[in-house]
């Protein structure tokens, strides 16, 4: 296969993906619900702590730098973080579990009133359901960037956004990565941003 074969195929691949994603009822009211969560979660004083591994611990990192700093245009700076500090990482792992890194965390910074936004393309991952776990115990809300397949992670979450299931992860990241860009679109909307 050359080249270029290989950029047709995959171009058209997401391109299906996509499609799939926007003909599914649930997409467009459940990023609704998501974004109203954030919203009044932002607006009554709270947090977004965000969380993934991989690449959706980069998603989850985009999505909390998009919000601290600039997403469009220019707006005051609105409180969100991902745990992606190394030191961190490697320090709860090694003392406790790997499975507790973003639990941890979470029971360090979440309070009621804040929101976890947990991403995993399985929604199998034991650390990110530890994390929602720890998010439940501190009275926070929970919403989730998964797949469309039975996993915990989407019963777990007050509101999960499905991509559809995909035979390879990076599918589901690139629906995972337009659906972060129009929660923070619509999150500065709703806030009169």
């Amino acid at each position: 296969m050359m080249i270029q074969d290989t950029i047709r195929h995959s171009l058209a691949e997401c391109n299906r993906e996509l499609q799939t994603f926007l003909e599914d009822p649930r997409t467009v009211p459940t990023i609704e619900k998501i974004t109203g969560i954030l919203a009044d979660s932002l607006r009554a004083g709270g947090k977004i702590l965000a969380c993934g591994n991989g690449g959706s611990l980069c998603d989850a990192t985009h999505f909390a730098e998009e919000l601290t700093g600039r997403f469009r245009g220019n707006r005051r700076s609105l409180p969100a973080m991902a745990v992606n500090d190394p030191a961190y990482m490697t320090c709860v792992g090694n003392d406790f579990a790997f499975d507790e890194i973003f639990a941890r965390w979470v029971e360090a910074f979440g309070k009621e009133g804040d929101v976890l936004l947990a991403i995993s393309t399985s929604g199998k991952s034991g650390n990110i359901l530890k994390a929602i776990e720890a998010a439940r115990t501190a009275g926070m809300k929970v919403v989730a960037l998964t797949a469309d397949t039975d996993n915990p992670m989407r019963q777990a979450a007050d509101a999960a956004l499905l991509a559809p299931a995909a035979p390879h992860s990076d599918r589901i990241q690139e629906i995972h990565i337009k659906v972060i860009h129009i929660l923070i679109e619509g999150v500065e909307r709703a806030l009169g941003l």
